[in-house]
């Protein structure tokens, strides 16, 4: 898929625990168990298999997740958002990956989410465009690779100073990334289950949730659609109180 730049990249494997079930298995009991509560619902949309107890077993440390996203003391604001948008797209990217033979045109033919949301494209000259989902997101990862691995925006060297819009760009990547989560969890999240890799898929929606919570970088209205999830995977843990931001909020990015 795409690289990245020369910064670290924030791995998981220190709050990753591993789990001794069956994989297909548990897979058909949830979906088995999913299209029993749509049946008893009397509901015609597509079951939320990612909600099932089976998917949501992998628990993620209190302590890790708050050291995750605490803005350590004498550390750049933007230096910090920086390693944490790499992070991100560093794991969403790979997470797509695996799954990506299984997203086509004629199977996706709609940038979709769950609760019947429709994601169109904009253009650099504003122009919406509705698009099939691998293209969706082929224009997301696109974009985003070549945000990164500018340095005008993204500096890498010594002096080299982060641009006044920053904060801005980055609410615009993560924005287009949760677009991409969104759409492997409503429409992926069988096969990615089935990869057995459902557990770092919820680790890595944690991490731009909370995230979000602490920084206050995401639309509520763009989140929206997986707070089912988001309750139901951290509300046992703990809950952020939004912070805000620790800069004046810039004006939105013309795009």
């Amino acid at each position: 898929m795409f690289g990245l730049g020369n910064r670290k990249v924030l791995k998981y494997s220190a709050i990753e625990t591993s789990l001794s079930i069956d994989v297909e298995d548990t897979v058909t009991c949830f979906c088995r168990k999913a299209r029993r509560k749509e049946k008893d619902a009397g509901t015609t949309e597509d079951p939320k298999l990612y909600l099932e107890e089976a998917a949501l077993e992998r628990q993620l440390p209190e302590l890790d997740l708050r050291m995750l996203v605490d803005l350590p003391p004498g550390l750049d604001y933007n230096e910090w958002l920086a390693s944490h948008t790499l992070a991100l797209f560093d794991h969403i990217n790979l997470v797509y990956g695996t799954i990506s033979e299984f997203c086509t045109m004629t199977g996706c033919p709609d940038m979709t989410g769950p609760g019947l949301r429709t994601y169109l494209w904009f253009d650099e000259k504003g122009k919406k465009t509705r698009v099939a989902a691998p293209q969706y997101i082929d224009y997301v990862m696109t974009f985003t690779q070549r945000t990164v691995s500018d340095e005008t925006i993204f500096p890498t060297k010594y002096a080299n100073e982060f641009p006044s819009s920053f904060e801005s760009i980055v609410r615009k990547i993560l924005r287009l990334l949760y677009h991409v989560v969104a759409h492997i969890y409503h429409c992926h999240f069988r096969e990615v289950a089935l990869l057995g890799l459902h557990a770092h898929l919820n680790c890595v929606f944690a991490h731009l949730t909370l995230l979000n919570q602490r920084f206050n970088l995401i639309d509520p209205k763009e989140t929206e659609i997986l707070g089912d999830l988001e309750a139901a995977l951290l509300g046992k843990i703990y809950t952020l109180s939004p912070r805000p931001s620790l800069r004046p909020l810039l004006p939105p990015m013309q795009y």
